[in-house]
């Protein structure tokens, strides 16, 4: 027979009973029912419904039909047949419908997989990551790659239609580590020099604005050698794009109609629009974090001015230091909380980084462990500011200002998840705007780019860029949903002056900016425009498309958490010869 298909499996219906068609694909599941032989019949498109019956087919083809087994490659050709009064599967796209078989050919026969294929049961990572390519057949995978192709598809026609070019910037580049970790690749041709992978395609991007072709995009692999987390890998994904001639509100406002349309487009969640728009020192103070989770409320409240007489020691001390004190009404949980569950607050807090939690439970008492060493105007003052009623839970912590933020802002994500506040519907999005431009290392003892090198300090306070780094704020912007950064982008420096300013504030001296960068400072002198950008995480676009937890699960050949390819086995030794060529030598 030709095994050549003349429908994908999902796609047939009740407007094709009666016609005779070929179809392809992989036994999905297979039943005997006295006699007859009913398989699911599984592609790309779908399941389909065949049967396999001894009044139609020759014995010799019916033999076959019996040994078929799970994940056998099959060709098969049969008539379409409404399926009997009853029998209907609603619950399957092609359910009306099965396929009498008049003639099957096996194109490959199949082991027995290591985890079921046509059920979703938990696996254990590891061996999906080893046996991806039988992975990948599952339907939640193949479904969100194929929302993850849409996607491009639809950001690349919305870019075309805004006079955006797709081009591509280089893989091997110049090692500039700043910030996370190149990979580095060593030169055959050059021996003892080295080419990086990208971590993103910045500087390229810049000089594409710079060579005058205004508006720039690509879907860009970047490449960064650092510890990994659920949503991170040491290759991505961005949507990379610049622009010539813009200022923060251009950029934004063309991303979000670019963002919104995916997301109405591929998603059935309610998106809440418009998108608001929040200061990075009002995102820390209000909720103690720069992606704030907008779903829910729990708000951080200040309450380092109606303390600042407060004589508990504890309180005093941490003012004295130039520390803050915030809070947290738990709104109906002094009730509903037992004394375990506070216990539990304390220590969640400890872990996340603060010395403790201070807490009061109102009733028609306030009860709390430091009740007594406050006097009854500062409790009240305390209830009042955090506009506490009989039946709350009040849970304070004093430490340095970073400190307070990071243990409250993530107490308050605990909290939102345990109390059921995060909307699973709703798809909540908040530009972060205004960050600053620079963040101390303490570790490093020097300034370090909250964003990268190359973002354009706020105009107002340019003048502060040598006296006081701390204080300039950057035009720069994050687009935020549910909790997490999607992207993130800039005005960038367009002045040799400026970026040298910048280069100097990050404790470079002239010597080694030229060294890393003085192609890049040289092309400001031949003219420049204001410009600016953005790059998005696709593979975090998709998952919070998709839902799942992991973003390994919307990428095709992920790594572990370890960057371990555990179905190639890579990273992996290479041979002596190479390293010879290479002028390495590995040292045990």
């Amino acid at each position: 027979m030709s095994w050549k298909r003349t429908h994908p499996c999902g796609v047939l219906n009740g407007d094709l009973v009666g016609h005779k068609v070929t179809l392809n694909g992989w036994v999905n599941r297979r039943r005997d029912h006295g006699g007859v032989v009913f398989i699911d019949l599984r592609d790309r498109s779908g399941l389909v419904q065949i049967v396999f019956s001894p009044e139609v087919l020759t014995a010799e083809q019916y033999t076959i039909a019996e040994g078929l087994r799970g994940e056998y490659v099959v060709a098969v050709t049969g008539k379409v047949q409404r399926r009997p009064e009853g029998q209907n599967n609603p619950g399957l796209a092609t359910g009306e419908i099965e396929v009498y078989i008049e003639s099957i050919s096996v194109l490959a026969e199949a082991k027995t997989p290591p985890f079921p294929i046509d059920k979703q049961v938990d696996v254990d990572e590891s061996v999906r990551l080893k046996y991806r390519y039988l992975d990948l057949r599952r339907k939640e995978l193949q479904q969100a790659l194929i929302i993850r192709h849409k996607v491009v598809h639809q950001v690349r026609n919305f870019l075309e239609t805004k006079g955006f070019l797709d081009i591509e910037t280089p893989i091997l580049t110049k090692s500039t580590p700043e910030g996370a970790r190149d990979y580095i690749v060593p030169s055959r041709i050059h021996s003892e020099q080295f080419y990086a992978l990208p971590q993103s395609p910045q500087i390229y991007k810049q000089l594409l604005m710079l060579a005058g072709f205004e508006r720039y995009y690509q879907i860009a692999r970047c490449f960064r050698d650092e510890d990994l987390r659920a949503d991170r890998q040491p290759e991505f994904t961005q949507i990379d794009l610049e622009m010539s001639f813009v200022e923060p509100d251009d950029v934004m406002e063309l991303m979000e109609e670019m963002v919104l349309a995916v997301f109405k487009e591929h998603s059935n969640k309610t998106v809440t629009e418009p998108i608001l728009r929040m200061t990075y020192q009002e995102a820390m103070s209000r909720y103690g974090s720069d992606r704030p989770d907008m779903r829910f409320g729990l708000e951080l409240v200040d309450l380092s001015d109606i303390l600042k007489a407060c004589t508990f020691k504890v309180f005093a001390s941490v003012l004295a230091d130039g520390g803050v004190i915030r809070g947290i009404n738990v709104k109906g949980c002094g009730t509903s909380f037992s004394r375990r569950e506070i216990d539990q607050l304390v220590e969640k807090v400890t872990e996340y980084g603060a010395k403790g939690l201070v807490w009061f439970n109102i009733g028609e008492t306030i009860k709390s462990p430091v009740a007594k060493f406050l006097s009854e105007e500062e409790l009240q003052s305390i209830v009042q500011t955090l506009e506490g009623e009989v039946g709350d839970l009040l849970v304070v912590v004093a430490d340095k200002q970073d400190v307070v933020c990071d243990a409250l802002g993530r107490l308050r994500l605990f909290l939102g998840e345990k109390l059921g506040l995060m909307d699973e519907r709703a798809l909540k999005f908040l530009w972060v705007t205004d960050w600053p431009l620079l963040l101390y290392d303490e570790d490093e003892g020097r300034y370090v780019a909250a964003h990268h090198p190359f973002t354009a300090p706020n105009d107002q306070d340019l003048g502060l860029l040598e006296t006081n780094p701390a204080q300039v704020r950057a035009k720069a912007y994050d687009l935020v949903l549910n909790g997490v950064e999607l992207g993130g982008g800039s005005i960038r420096i367009f002045e040799r002056s400026v970026q040298e300013s910048m280069f100097k504030a990050l404790g470079f001296t002239m010597e080694q900016a030229y060294e890393k960068f003085g192609f890049f400072l040289e092309a400001f002198d031949y003219g420049a425009p204001p410009h600016g950008g953005i790059a998005f995480g696709l593979d975090r676009i998709i998952m919070m498309l998709t839902g799942v937890k992991s973003i390994r699960d919307v990428i095709a050949f992920p790594k572990t958490a370890s960057a371990i390819d555990l179905m190639v086995n890579a990273p992996s030794e290479v041979s002596a010869k190479q390293l010879r060529e290479l002028h390495i030598q590995v040292k045990g």
